[in-house]
C-alpha cells in the first residue's frame, strides 16, 4: 500500500510531533506547511519551516512574531480551535487536498475532538489525519479503500443510526448499526481493497500502517 500526500499541503497541529517514517516523509515532501501557532516551535526544532502560521497567535513569542511576521494569519475566533482555523484558511485559498499531522497524542479530549472534526472538514475538503500509527479519514458515502492483507481497520460512525455493510473485511458488516464507538473497531482487511456501503454517514475510518 502506497502512502502519499495527494495535495502536498500539510497542516501541523499542536499535538505530539510525528516520529513515524510515513508522516515524517509526508512532511518532508510537502509543498505547503500550514502550522497552527502552538506547533511552530516543534516544527522549527525538527528542522522544518512553516509557510503559513494560523491561529489567535497567543502561543507565539515576540521573537517568533517578529521572525514570521510576513506569514502570520490572525484568526481571533474563540468559537473554534486553531486546527479548524487552519483548515478554513486552506480551503479559502484553494487548498482542498489536506493532510493533518500532530493532531493526536496529548490530551485525550483534544484528540477525540480533533478526530471528530474530520467529519465536518469532509464537507469542503479531502482531508486525512495521519498519526504515528495510521491514517484516519472521513467519508460521506459508500467508499473503497486501498489496504493490504492483515491491515487493522476500525470504523466509527458520527450518526448513531448509520447501518454499514462491507466487502473485503475479515469480519463482515451486514447492515450493522454503529450506535457505539466500539462496534466497528478491531477489524482487518483481507486483501488490497475493501469497501464500506452505507447511507446516512459520515463514517471515520482508521487504517493502521504495516
Amino acid at each position: 500500500m502506497k502512502y502519499s500526500v495527494d495535495g502536498k499541503t500539510i497542516i501541523l497541529a499542536d499535538g505530539i510531533f510525528p516520529s513515524h517514517e510515513v508522516p515524517l516523509h509526508m512532511l518532508s515532501e510537502a509543498e505547503l506547511i500550514v502550522c497552527c501557532d502552538g506547533a511552530v516551535g516543534k516544527l522549527v526544532n525538527h528542522g522544518f519551516s512553516p509557510d503559513i502560521i494560523v491561529g489567535d497567535l497567543d502561543s507565539l513569542t515576540t521573537e517568533m512574531k517578529r521572525k514570521y511576521e510576513n506569514i502570520l494569519y490572525f484568526d481571533p475566533d474563540q468559537e473554534t480551535n486553531d486546527l479548524t482555523k487552519a483548515v478554513k484558511w486552506c480551503v479559502s485559498n484553494g487548498k482542498k487536498d489536506l493532510v493533518i499531522l500532530g493532531a493526536t497524542g496529548l490530551r485525550e479530549d483534544h484528540t477525540l475532538g480533533n478526530i471528530s472534526l474530520l467529519a465536518e472538514y469532509s464537507v469542503t475538503a479531502r482531508v486525512k489525519m495521519v498519526t504515528d500509527h495510521g491514517i484516519l479519514e472521513a467519508v460521506k458515502m459508500t467508499s473503497a479503500f486501498d489496504s493490504f492483507a492483515g491491515q487493522q481497520v476500525s470504523i466509527f460512525s458520527i450518526n448513531s443510526s448509520t447501518a454499514v455493510s462491507s466487502d473485503g473485511l475479515r469480519y463482515p458488516l451486514n447492515s450493522l448499526v454503529l450506535d457505539n464507538w466500539w462496534k466497528g473497531t478491531l477489524n482487518e482487511a483481507t486483501g488490497e481493497r475493501f469497501t464500506l456501503r452505507f447511507t446516512g454517514g459520515p463514517l471515520i475510518v482508521f487504517r493502521k500502517f504495516r
